[in-house]
């Protein structure tokens, strides 16, 4: 009878740990706050300029679900960006990525800004401080000019 009792208890044990054994860990559920952390970085395909997270159309509630799928499978925030990126095109991003064609974006506007201002220096600066330099020492067209100086500085005398 000890053997028998013996193998129902090892049986017993065996039926115990295997299910336990069995299951894989559970990722972690990611918050709505971590959801939306991300999904403010992004932009709704259907709505113009506005945020994934402020959204309400179908379109965005499934990509903040996928966003959640994401982040269950590891994936970090950078990456989730490219994923939608790459599927959607670089318009899901608020600014766009400084490469390419895009750095015009980024450049042009500190040139516009320096070129007007190098131009209003030149207009509201030098030109009057010219014509002022050119203005105090005329020069006598001939001789009757010369004559009419010569008598406002006998009668200034």
């Amino acid at each position: 009878m000890k053997p028998l009792a013996l193998l129902l208890a090892v049986c017993l044990a065996f039926a115990l740990v295997t299910p336990a054994a069995a299951q894989q860990p559970v990722p972690p559920t990611p918050s709505p706050d971590q959801v939306n952390a991300i999904a403010k970085n992004l932009y709704c395909p259907v709505c113009a300029n506005v945020p994934l997270d402020a959204c309400g159309t179908a379109a965005c509630v499934q990509w903040r679900d996928q966003i959640a799928d994401l982040l269950m499978q590891g994936y970090t925030e950078a990456e989730i960006y490219e994923y939608f990126v790459a599927r959607f095109g670089p318009s899901v991003l608020p600014t766009p990525p400084a490469q390419g064609l895009f750095w015009a974006f980024y450049l042009l506007p500190p040139i516009a800004i320096f070129a007007a201002g190098w131009w209003l220096y030149r207009t509201m600066v030098t030109r009057p401080m010219q014509a002022a330099a050119q203005s105090k020492s005329p020069k006598p067209a001939g001789k009757y000019a010369r004559q009419m100086e010569e008598e406002l500085k006998a009668r200034d005398q």
